[in-house]
């Protein structure tokens, strides 16, 4: 029998595989508004047989995006498109999952195929914001320094983010707090300067993403599963790093978050960050153990066997899979068939199914 292809319930949901497609950004809306893009992007990660899709990180304001060009879910009019991609995803038996995001200081930049600089106001783009006036790099835009006001109004945003999220049928909402994106530049000492109630201490700079979890869990649905994505090491001297990361799990714990999902990096431009593969896995094993919650690993899980033993061996209770989904849509499928497990093949396309199933018996 497979880890992987064993069934993970949480709350009210069952999942029927521990493999996630990790929202991945696709750079490609209008006005935040999904698109045919979206859809069929997303659709076929789940007739491949993943049991979560995520989208992409969607903006909880405007100035929340990372490009002009990141999805949205900042009004009520971008509902529509995002219901049919979570009807869509459900129908093909994936649990419909959205991403919720405040670029931050990262925000407004040319997409990366076009450079990835700041892109001024006068030029169509906007003022980025921060726990501190201290820009990301020397590419990228000053941010504004955020009011208490302003970041309180932030965490009621993501809020009634998540109220839309349920409207739109997505079952699982995560909170994207990795990255070097706001909610990672608040609870980072190296992009927080602050003096103030948000800044400082470790209890004041996780202050911010601990308020907007609790404003968060209280109009996601008490049935209804909440992540939250962090980076789980700046990988600098003197910055955020896998203890605090512990100790910021056993927290959110707390206040109704049911998995971490532990990803590293992307808040300070020149890290040195030891890329390998699985490598971010040993802090999802760490979390799990010591802070006693249900974890994600993600970075560089490529092979069906290293997944496998990843679950087998409790390092983590999903694997999430970035990269090698835009390789492979069908990689669940194939993860099946190499570890001997039922395949999710969908009915249209039971014919190309493993050798011995019915209709490939007929064939042969």
């Amino acid at each position: 029998m497979s880890s992987l292809f064993d069934s993970l319930t949480i709350r009210s949901v069952t999942l029927p595989n521990r493999i996630a497609v990790s929202p991945m950004c696709q750079y490609s809306s209008t006005d935040g508004f999904a698109n045919d893009w979206h859809f069929v992007h997303l659709a076929s990660r789940a007739v491949g047989g993943a049991g979560i899709v995520f989208t992409e990180a969607a903006a909880v304001t405007p100035e929340g995006r990372i490009t002009p060009q990141d999805l949205g879910i900042w009004s009520d009019g971008h509902v529509p498109a995002l219901s049919r991609i979570a009807q869509f995803l459900a129908g093909q038996g994936s649990l419909p999952a959205i991403q919720l995001a405040h670029a931050g200081r990262k925000g407004s930049t040319a997409r990366p195929w076009e450079g990835g600089a700041g892109i001024p106001q006068d030029q169509g783009g906007w003022e980025p914001i921060g726990p501190s006036a201290v820009p990301f790099s020397d590419t990228l835009l000053t941010p504004h320094e955020l009011s208490i006001d302003e970041i309180q109004c932030l965490s009621i945003a993501f809020a009634t983010a998540a109220e839309r999220a349920l409207e739109a049928g997505f079952r699982i909402l995560e909170i994207h707090a990795a990255h070097g994106y706001l909610l990672h530049e608040f609870y980072s000492p190296l992009s927080n300067r602050r003096q103030d109630a948000y800044g400082g201490s470790f209890e004041n700079r996780t202050r911010f993403l601990r308020e907007t979890v609790a404003q968060v869990r209280a109009k996601w649905p008490a049935g209804l599963p909440l992540f939250v994505r962090i980076s789980s090491t700046d990988w600098v001297d003197g910055g955020w790093d896998i203890e605090q990361s512990v100790e910021l799990a056993r927290q959110l714990k707390l206040l109704g978050v049911d998995l971490i999902d532990c990803s590293s990096g992307g808040n300070v431009a020149t890290a040195r960050i030891p890329l390998g593969p699985g490598y971010q896995t040993p802090f999802a094993a760490r979390i799990r153990s010591d802070a006693g919650i249900l974890t994600g690993a993600v970075g560089l899980i490529t092979s069906p066997l290293q997944a496998e033993h990843i679950i087998r061996t409790g390092q983590a209770d999903l694997v999430l899979l970035a990269r090698e989904m835009l390789r492979d849509p069908y990689w669940p499928l194939r993860a099946a068939r190499e570890l001997g497990a039922p395949a999710p093949y969908p009915v249209q396309y039971v014919r190309s199914g493993p050798p011995g199933s019915p209709i490939r018996k007929q064939e042969e």
